[in-house]
């Protein structure tokens, strides 16, 4: 378990970032810029925080009011950087044996060695040069190196952004999987939906130094808490909202009134409503609508329409013959509410 309550300025920028993990994967989403690399370099010991307190596993990294803060090689941390930070002039066999400087043993550092490049399948790269593997060999030569260092906690800093489309997708649960045998605590950080889904189990939303949502990660995702957080997750149909009663809002962007499922609070921000949930049908919360023209998607076409706002909507699918209606069912209405904190 790894507890954080940090703040740390730098320049116009404040990061105060707090949460306590209860996943053995978790992830730091948000976009570029919003703190999540400078908190991982914080919990690695590469940057120090102004005050706090960093515990892993009820063993104190940083305390700024008891003056402790442990040097990167006291906290054993392992940390996977965007690049892979490989040595260019060695081999891959001398890259991977840098992780094992603390074994002392040549026949030991050999037989791990060994054990470690069979396991990520790289054996036949092991006198390659970094230039010349492929960006997935270098990931795994990456892992492999900072596994064989036996760190207590594994930080993984946007370790798929350098990869194609193609390349990642066999990746992640190839990865994914040999963390799981390697059994310790994993942070990612990372700006992708996708890579913090299929990836980890709880999930903290950051934006602008702070974290503003946290959960497991499904339920992050279905109910983000905030207009912000619905943002950071994906959702693409968000409006500012005013409560009309106990079950009715008033989307303020749309210009339509809504029937909701759960009670409506008082401190109400907005509500959000994914592209599937919306249809072209006569039920409820249907109105009339104005259709604005489709937009291409890979996972299928998507309808603009507006119902009479200065608002753009997006509607997953379009039912041949059922008219210019298009309605949501009160249960697929997500409530957003000021500075929520899931």
């Amino acid at each position: 378990m790894l507890e954080v309550d940090i703040r740390k300025r730098l320049g116009d920028f404040t990061l105060s970032a707090s949460f306590v993990t209860s996943s053995p994967f978790f992830a730091l989403l948000g976009p570029s810029g919003c703190g999540k690399s400078m908190t991982l370099k914080c919990i690695a010991g590469t940057e120090r925080p102004d005050e706090g307190r960093i515990v892993l596993n009820g063993r104190v990294l940083f305390d700024s009011e008891k003056k402790i803060n442990l040097t990167p090689q006291e906290r054993r941390t392992g940390y996977l950087f965007q690049s892979y930070a490989l040595f260019p002039n060695m081999s891959v066999r001398s890259n991977l044996m840098t992780g094992l400087n603390a074994v002392k043993d040549k026949e030991e550092k050999r037989r791990r060695l060994l054990e470690m490049a069979e396991l990520l399948g790289i054996t036949g790269n092991l006198d390659q040069r970094p230039r010349e593997l492929s960006g997935g060999q270098k990931q795994r030569v990456a892992l492999g190196r900072m596994l064989l260092s036996s760190p207590e906690l594994i930080l993984l800093d946007e370790p798929f952004s350098a990869l194609d489309a193609y390349l990642k997708e066999s990746l992640i649960p190839e990865i994914r999987k040999l963390l799981e045998l390697y059994g310790k605590d994993v942070i990612l950080v990372s700006h992708s939906m996708d890579e913090v889904y299929r990836i980890c189990g709880e999930t903290a939303l950051m934006c602008d130094g702070r974290v503003i949502g946290r959960g497991p990660t499904e339920s992050v995702f279905a109910s983000p808490g905030s207009a912000m957080g619905a943002r950071i997750t994906g959702w693409r149909n968000i409006s500012t909202a005013e409560k009309r009663g106990e079950h009715s809002v008033r989307a303020t962007d749309w210009g339509v009134e809504l029937e909701t499922a759960t009670p409506v609070p008082d401190d109400v921000e907005g509500i959000a409503v994914r592209e599937s949930s919306f249809s072209f049908s006569e039920s409820e919360n249907s109105r009339p609508v104005s259709i604005i023209g489709e937009e291409k998607g890979v996972n299928g076409d998507s309808v603009l329409f507006s119902y009479g706002g200065s608002a753009t909507l997006f509607c997953a699918r379009r039912e041949s013959g059922k008219g210019d209606r298009i309605g949501v069912k009160a249960s697929d209405i997500i409530i957003l509410r000021k500075n929520s904190e899931i």
